[in-house]
């Protein structure tokens, strides 16, 4: 088949990061600075991405305001006619460069929180004071008068703040949230059994967001993603892979997902290398799983195929080694129970996080 242009570029621009939050999607075997693609290369990937019929990109990491030159990157970006957004977590920026930043063509910013309060959040984050920091840049982000996205990343060990969330950012003038339940690829696979939230959990926060949705229409919109282990229905993964959406790693690698390396299966193009053109059109790993003629059954023949597009390939290699069987995540999935008791018996789980960073990288655990 033939695809459409994407629709929006994740530009991964480095892996450095001051925080060290246990549920990064980040592969294991972060890239080092050395490796990263210098800011005339990033300028000619964005043009290629332009040229290609990207409508936005997304700045992203990492830490990407730990690139000095992400104003030129905005720049580069606004000229050639992308919404352009940051996804930060918002401690390494000040007023001064966030006006910068605005100067130079950003348009929105999403920053990212690990909790209601400084003692959970900054546990969490494995950084001291950056709810505090996080807290401050949010006022900056108002003031330069730049759209807010709030992002909760929610789990075992923070959903009893999720009310206190809620109200924080409307307390901080956001305009949507995202309360994101933990997807467990790269660092938060490594750390499932301690993430996982029990099925109790996972219910009261689905009636406490229902509940925000009513109370605050009209004032903060709302998403929410529930954790794939308690579905009995697959995401449409990235609105299908190699349909929408295309990421560009630190060094150049150019993958259908932010987590499509943990699929090791796959070999991925550079766009050092190749023209990023060829890579959407022709790429392999692009190619993998686009469509539907690779699904087996009993996604070959469900109605729902273009629907979900077979759901999440990362997934299905992380449970099964397969990345082209069912996503466990569907109960017609052979694999659906043994993904749900997975959850269950991690729920209870007392383990420690192991936090993300240069050094903590290991091998998996069998699953």
């Amino acid at each position: 088949m033939i695809p459409e242009p994407p629709f929006a570029l994740l530009a991964e621009l480095t892996h450095r990061c001051p925080l060290q939050c246990p549920y990064c999607s980040n592969p294991l075997d972060l890239e080092r600075a050395a490796n990263e693609m210098t800011a005339g290369e990033w300028r000619n990937a964005i043009r290629q991405a332009a040229d290609l019929g990207c409508m936005q990109i997304h700045f992203s990491g990492g830490e990407p305001t730990a690139r000095p030159d992400l104003e030129a990157l905005v720049a580069e970006a606004a000229v050639a006619g992308l919404y352009t957004n940051l996804i930060t977590s918002g401690v390494l920026c000040d007023r001064a460069r966030l006006e910068g930043l605005a100067a130079a063509g950003l348009e929105h910013v999403q920053l990212s929180f690990q909790g209601a309060t400084a003692p959970i959040a900054d546990r969490i984050g494995g950084y001291a004071g950056g709810h505090e920091k996080k807290m401050s840049f949010a006022g900056h982000v108002r003031a330069t008068g730049l759209p807010l996205t709030a992002n909760f990343v929610v789990h075992r060990q923070n959903v009893h703040q999720l009310d206190a969330m809620i109200d924080m950012a409307v307390e901080m003038g956001a305009e949507r949230i995202e309360i994101a339940n933990v997807q467990y690829y790269g660092w938060a696979l490594k750390n499932r059994a301690a993430l996982m939230p029990s099925r109790d959990q996972l219910d009261k926060m689905t009636v406490s967001v229902l509940a925000a949705r009513e109370r605050l229409k009209g004032v903060l919109v709302i998403d929410f993603v529930v954790p794939d282990y308690y579905a009995r229905r697959p995401k449409a993964c990235m609105g299908g892979w190699g349909r929408r959406f295309l990421n560009i790693s630190p060094s150049g690698k150019v993958l259908p997902c932010h987590a499509a390396e943990s699929i090791t299966t796959l070999a991925f193009d550079n766009v050092r290398e190749k023209p990023l053109a060829d890579i959407w059109l022709n790429g392999s790993a692009f190619q993998a799983f686009r469509g539907t003629d690779w699904m087996p059954e009993p996604c070959r023949s469900c109605d729902r195929q273009e629907m979900d597009w077979g759901g999440c390939r990362c997934q299905a290699f992380a449970i099964t080694g397969d990345a082209a069987q069912t996503d466990p995540a569907c109960a017609l999935s052979k694999d659906h129970d043994r993904l749900v008791a997975t959850a269950l018996q991690d729920a209870q789980s007392e383990d420690d996080f192991v936090y993300r960073n240069f050094r903590s990288a290991k091998a998996l655990p069998a699953l």
